[in-house]
């Protein structure tokens, strides 16, 4: 237990116990809690857009992946409203009298429901898929109805995805010019 002490103390004051936090702003060790959830967004939506159209186009990759790539698109979905908390906070304790960082402020507002889509999506191509492979499964089977519907939801997730990948890159490049614009050689 005392080994441990320390470390969490560090993480405790630092974290928890910084000028920033006592002003209600969250900071991850220091560092404002925001530039390190943007970057899960950046990382994660995108990677799960990925592994959503590889879900869309191969059957194959659905029913090995499809967990996977669940997990991984509810995990960025979760994030987006969190990195938008905190680019509030971040917001709220820069001012928003740059335009750089109005205009990010107002783009980031938007990506919430474009990742909800996006997830709800691919939830409901996972569902569809599972019903398809039943259909192709049985013997007797002429309806083709779940695979019908399974190819038009695996449209509307490629669609969702470069959508939802698309506003990611123009959120995170307008927020990388509020910060870096006029500071570099």
């Amino acid at each position: 237990m005392a080994t441990l002490a320390g470390p969490l103390r560090w993480l405790g004051q630092t974290a928890l116990s910084s000028g920033f936090h006592s002003a209600g702003f969250l900071t991850i060790a220091g560092v404002p809690a925001h530039t390190l959830i943007v970057a899960a967004v950046a990382v994660l939506l995108p990677l799960a857009a990925l592994c959503s159209i590889g879900m869309a186009v191969h059957r194959g990759f659905r029913k090995r992946f499809g967990s996977a790539t669940l997990v991984l698109t509810a995990i960025a979905v979760a994030a987006v409203p969190l990195a938008q908390f905190t680019g509030k906070q971040l917001a709220a304790r820069l001012g928003t009298a740059d335009p750089r960082i109005a205009h990010h402020v107002e783009l980031g507002n938007q990506l919430l429901p474009y990742a909800l889509g996006f997830g709800v999506a691919v939830v409901v191509l996972l569902v569809a898929g599972k019903l398809a492979d039943r259909e192709r499964a049985a013997e007797e089977s002429s309806a083709k109805t779940w695979q019908r519907v399974s190819l038009l939801i695996s449209v509307l997730v490629v669609a969702m995805a470069a959508l939802t990948t698309v506003e990611v890159v123009r959120i995170g490049t307008t927020g990388a010019q509020a910060v870096w614009v006029g500071k570099t050689r």
